[in-house]
């Protein structure tokens, strides 16, 4: 049975981007400014959210251990697989809101385009891991792979196994995410992620117009 987050009562949202566009920062700002509207919303992300997805998370960004693309690809959609059993969906069935910092579209552009593993080959995977189910609004950040990259490698810590990619991985992304905003302009939203925080989340609040009671 198709699992989609219109069938229950709560909103599936997901913030999608190259690395260094800032869903992370988004993310924690949504959920002050949906908290003050009056909405019960639980951030989670991706790979992590539950215990089995985090050991994930932990194996696939280490860059110290060599993994081939097939096996990162189902790497990534076993961890999906369990958040989504473990925590999406039954808040969803609560009427939560759930915020996810990425989501299936992650896994299109960055295994599917990014390791040239075929997007749909991709998405055949992960409508099995998550039993299809689909965000109500998914807000692509949207920047310069070079700024993107400036932003990473300013970061005090070390980059992670996919951060230390070629300018070339982050380009096909780039390239894969700009597809999916064409073909699903209803569900994705693209926002500058290049302009200041405060502007990015009001192009993200005007987003979710519709959504938000």
């Amino acid at each position: 049975m198709r699992l989609s987050s219109r069938l229950l009562r709560g909103r599936l949202i997901t913030i999608e981007g190259i690395d260094g566009a800032g869903k992370t920062t988004l993310a924690a700002a949504l959920v002050d400014s949906l908290g003050r509207r009056g909405v019960d919303v639980r951030l989670l992300r991706e790979p992590g959210g539950v215990e089995v997805s985090e050991r994930v998370r932990e194996l696939v960004k280490d860059p110290q251990v060599r993994i081939g693309g097939r096996a990162e690809a189902l790497l990534y959609a076993a961890a999906r697989a369990q958040l989504v059993e473990e925590a999406v969906r039954p808040l969803l069935e609560g009427g939560a809101w759930v915020l996810l910092d990425r989501f299936v579209d992650s896994s299109l552009a960055y295994q599917g385009a990014g390791r040239g593993l075929g997007v749909e080959e991709i998405r055949a995977i992960n409508r099995f891991a998550t039993g299809e189910l689909d965000p109500d609004r998914t807000l692509l950040l949207q920047i310069d792979p070079a700024l993107a990259r400036t932003r990473s490698l300013a970061r005090l810590e070390r980059l992670d196994r996919l951060e230390g990619e070629p300018e070339e991985f982050f380009s096909r992304i780039d390239g894969a995410y700009r597809d999916l905003a064409a073909a699903e302009p209803a569900r994705i939203r693209v926002i500058d992620a290049g302009a200041p925080p405060e502007t990015v989340l009001s192009a993200a609040l005007a987003a979710l117009d519709g959504l938000i009671p």
